[in-house]
């Protein structure tokens, strides 16, 4: 497993979230509080942990991606992609089912061997004894092409 990114202090959240006045939100701020803080901050909601996971995978934090995947879906180890170069998150949907279930659509774009993916996804979380976790997701389009 490849050792964790961290970001620079102060750098743009990975996740692209933007603050009430429009502008985007340090990684300390915004994904990072949970990221960092598995134990003390967990997400606040569906899409909360949704882009955390995302920033995740930017930032290589596999112990974190395990950690909010829930157990009935886990993997028990996790190998992330090491020469990755991930573009930008678009959360086109959040949507509570119920008080412990939610529904999450985006779409995550990334390089990997030259070759653009964009993959398109509708992911389902529950909460669980005040925490949020990932269940599964269907892969709605996930498209790869040159340049």
């Amino acid at each position: 497993m490849k050792p964790a990114r961290h970001p620079p202090t102060g750098a743009a959240c990975p996740c692209g979230r933007l603050s009430p006045r429009g502008q985007v939100l340090a990684y300390e701020a915004c994904c990072g509080r949970y990221i960092e803080h598995l134990d003390r901050q967990p997400a606040p909601d569906a899409e909360a942990l949704m882009r955390s996971r995302y920033s995740a995978f930017v930032r290589a934090q596999a112990a974190y991606l395990l950690a909010t995947w829930h157990s009935s879906q886990r993997p028990t180890t996790l190998e992330l992609e090491p020469n990755a170069r991930w573009l930008g998150l678009q959360v086109r949907q959040h949507h509570t089912t119920d008080a412990e279930h939610a529904e999450v659509e985006f779409v995550a774009r990334y390089r990997v061997a030259g070759r653009a993916v964009r993959q398109h996804e509708r992911s389902r979380f529950v909460r669980e004894e005040g925490r949020w976790y990932y269940v599964d997701g269907d892969v709605m389009d996930k498209t790869e092409g040159d340049g």
